[in-house]
């Protein structure tokens, strides 16, 4: 239970915590820029990707034998990537990244539009969208800040809503249409904790206390929770607070990943 380790790319532990004390990923890229030659986009507000090329044939998508979670009282629905890419062809489809900001403009899903989670699905609607305007939510750990976003999009009246099953990183890897100042994949970080499992369902937060990025896990049956970050800028030195239900931590990243947080 004490495994901790930074997370290669591709997902896999790299040898020791010393190794990664740099930031991460930069490609030094000087302004927002596409990964492809696309169209410009017409409105970089209305989160409708342009129309890239030659639109797919219409066809069903069967969205009731997707599968669910139960986020803060709504259930929200998580799309294939497969699905969410044939939508974003078809330029029929609001995305929205729920990531925070400085993960947003480092690199996004080209056309998305950036409504950062909040804690416990607080955050409202998009002014000027309309209620059964479908919409997809993403961010990359792979679904835990998107489902957040979306409950909240749900709570807000909003009747089409859904999140990428596989998350931004998917994406990413697949090359799909992508706007931002540097596509590197960042390196990843876990840490993992356990809280009292009266609060299973709930979430556990982690925030970069320079930056305010955040990301968000499930807190399980047994009270356990993996948090997955991909901030910005993070090293083994960056602050970080760790927030249950029941306590609150705040430390270095090197000390959170060197056993499990308890309290």
């Amino acid at each position: 239970m004490r495994r901790r380790a930074f997370l290669a790319a591709s997902g896999t532990a790299v040898a020791a915590l010393s190794g990664c004390l740099g930031v991460f990923g930069g490609s030094g890229a000087s302004g927002p820029v596409t990964n492809g030659d696309y169209p410009a986009d017409p409105d970089r507000t209305d989160g409708i990707p342009p129309v890239i090329g030659e639109k797919p044939q219409k066809r069903d998508v069967n969205t009731s034998a997707f599968n669910t979670i139960d986020v803060n009282g709504e259930t929200v629905r998580l799309a294939p990537i497969e699905v969410t890419k044939y939508w974003y062809d078809r330029a029929n489809t609001r995305f929205v990244d729920a990531r925070g900001s400085s993960q947003y403009e480092r690199s996004h899903i080209y056309g998305a539009v950036n409504s950062t989670a909040q804690r416990g699905s607080t955050g409202g609607g998009i002014e000027g969208w309309a209620k059964d305007d479908r919409i997809v939510a993403y961010c990359g750990c792979p679904h835990h800040l998107s489902s957040v976003r979306a409950a909240g999009l749900q709570k807000a009246g909003y009747e089409n809503v859904f999140v990428i099953n596989e998350g931004f990183w998917e994406w990413h890897d697949r090359g799909y249409p992508m706007k931002g100042a540097d596509f590197e994949k960042s390196a990843a970080a876990r840490i993992e904790g356990r809280t009292d499992p009266s609060s299973a369902g709930e979430y556990a937060w982690a925030t970069a206390l320079d930056s305010g990025q955040e990301e968000a896990a499930p807190i399980g049956t047994d009270g356990t929770y993996e948090l997955e970050l991909h901030f910005d800028g993070m090293t083994a030195d960056t602050t970080l607070r760790v927030d249950t239900p029941d306590y609150s931590v705040t430390d270095t990243l090197a000390a959170l990943t060197s056993s499990v947080v308890t309290g």
